[in-house]
This record gives structure tokens, sequence and C-alpha cells, in this order.
């Protein structure tokens, strides 16, 4: 199934977005902080969400938390609030919930495998809680911004070392990379989700589909066996809807 998803609506009312996400797309994955913070909207979701011909997906908060922070508080914090939107997204019956693998200390220098080994702890918390609750969490890989973990095949599989957590693949992320192919090749059996949007691999630029350098249709072919949700990660609704009409031509 095709979906949208785009860091500007969550600054809008939750109820005008889902009208109008409605009216174009049959997925939506949510983008739970701002104005959409699960915690805030479930009660108005939990009465809207069955008016609509939409299926859903949640991407955890990425703003204020740090699954990865070498501060021992952050850590545990920024957990606790992954842990809120489970609870919320258990509460709407919705069932993936993307996460980011946190970053390094922008200020200082050679905290990388502080870092690494503080995610560790944080992606088995979480994977402990996918199996208390039944949810899927699925672990994003990151576009090449040096302060940013799991960005390769190889950081991956360090990240994911003792989990079953499954993964989100962002195919634009990857081309920034150069990543595409091995990251496929490594992790197409963890795939619950997948981001797609385009860019000229010199920066995660969300542009619409065709728009960049990313050879899609070799990608889609790679991709064969994949059922789940191709969620469009979109600058604006507009983009959102042309890259969908895009995507169903290299689909079909």
């Amino acid at each position: 199934m095709i979906g949208v998803s785009c860091t500007e609506f969550s600054a809008y009312d939750f109820t005008e977005v889902i009208n109008e996400v409605a009216k174009q797309f049959d997925h939506w994955e949510i983008f739970a902080e701002a104005e959409h913070r699960l915690k805030n909207v479930e009660g108005i979701f939990a009465q809207m969400k069955d008016n609509y011909k939409l299926s859903y997906s949640i991407h955890a908060p990425i703003s204020d938390i740090n699954i990865a922070s070498i501060n021992e508080r952050i850590r545990e914090d920024s957990v606790m609030e992954i842990l809120a939107t489970v609870e919320s997204a258990i509460n709407l019956e919705i069932g993936t919930i993307t996460v980011h693998p946190g970053i390094t200390p922008m200020a200082v220098p050679y905290m990388e495998e502080k870092a690494i080994a503080a995610a560790k702890k944080s992606l088995r918390s979480l994977d402990r809680i996918t199996q208390q609750y039944g949810i899927t969490i699925a672990l994003e890989n990151m576009p090449a911004f040096p302060f940013m973990l799991g960005r390769t095949a190889e950081e991956l599989k360090e990240l994911f070392d003792g989990t079953d957590l499954r993964m989100c693949f962002d195919i634009g992320h990857a081309n920034t990379t150069e990543e595409i192919d091995n990251i496929i090749d490594a992790f197409k059996d963890r795939f619950a989700n997948i981001h797609i949007h385009d860019n000229n691999g010199d920066a995660d630029s969300h542009m619409v589909i065709g728009e960049g350098n990313i050879d899609f249709e070799k990608v889609i072919s790679k991709l064969k066996g994949y059922r789940g949700n191709f969620i469009i990660e979109s600058k604006s609704f507009q983009d959102g809807v042309e890259s969908q009409e895009r995507l169903r031509s290299l689909l079909s």
C-alpha cells in the first residue's frame, strides 16, 4: 500500500490534516510530535479514525529525543517517550512504529562508540517492548550526516545485534550514503516499512520521485517480494500527491 508522511503536517490541526490525507491516500504514517503527539490527540483520533478508509502507522518523535544519548537521564526519557507512543498506538490499534537510532554528541568529538553502546541499550529495551505488546518497531537507516547513527549496512548490523527488531528502509537516506544495494542485500528480510523519496545523493532533500538521481526501477526490482507499505516522505502535501502518481506507475 502507498502512504504519505510529512513533518510539515504536524504543525497543523490533526482533524484538518486527516481530512485532507484521506482525500488522496489510503495510508497515513503519522509523524507523532508537535500538534500530532499521540498522547495529545489520542482521544480525538479514536473518535475519528473509523470514519475514514485509511490505515495508519506511526513515525516516533525525533526532535526532542535521542535513544543514543550518553546522558543516561536523556536516554531513559527518550525510551519512555517512545513507550508512550507505543501505548497510544496500541490503544488506537496501530501496529507499526518507525524509530531513529539516535545521534552522537554534536559538540564533543570521539563519542560515537559510547553513543552506539547507549543506542544498543535502548534498542534492547524496545525489542522487549515489541515482545510484550506484540507491536512492530522498525529501526530506520539514516542519511549521510556524520553525527547520526545507522547510516550504513555495517553500522546497522551492530545496532540490530541481539534484537529481533524490524527495519524501515529509507531509500532516499540510503542514496546519500551510497548504501542502497548493501542495505537491501543485508536486511531485506527485516523490512517492515519503506520510506521513499528522491535526491541527487548530495543531500537528504526529499524531492518528488523522479526529480533526483535514484534509479527507482532498479530499486523496486530488488525489493521484489516485499509486501509492506511504501511511505512517501514528502516536503509538502502536493509533492506527496505527485510522487504517488509516479510511484503507482513504477509498481504497476
